[in-house]
């Protein structure tokens, strides 16, 4: 799911619960200006960095722990990633869909 700085979805995509989230991004990325991508450990992927570093929007992505180079990144804008965590908890607290 993309969502605004406020927290409004703009864009999503419901796959099956096998399929990963970061295989995802490039689809919901597409048509989108934004200036970073805040997400979680497991959006590091080498492709979706290339994607974001091509498109000039910044990766807000902490690395994982199994990178031989670990990355920085804005811990002060990654902080406003939880945003998008309460979308997906009043989502599960109004019953729209229960993830397992």
């Amino acid at each position: 799911m993309v969502v605004d700085e406020y927290g409004i979805p703009a864009s999503g995509i419901v796959t099956s619960d096998t399929a990963a989230d970061c295989s995802q991004a490039p689809l919901l990325m597409e048509d989108l200006e934004a200036e970073a991508f805040l997400a979680d450990k497991a959006y590091d992927t080498n492709e979706l960095l290339d994607m974001l570093k091509e498109a000039d929007i910044a990766a807000v992505i902490p690395p994982v722990k199994s990178r031989k180079e670990q990355r920085t990144y804005s811990h002060k804008l990654y902080r406003a990633r939880h945003v998008i965590e309460n979308v997906f908890r009043a989502l599960k607290r109004w019953r729209v869909f229960a993830p397992r």
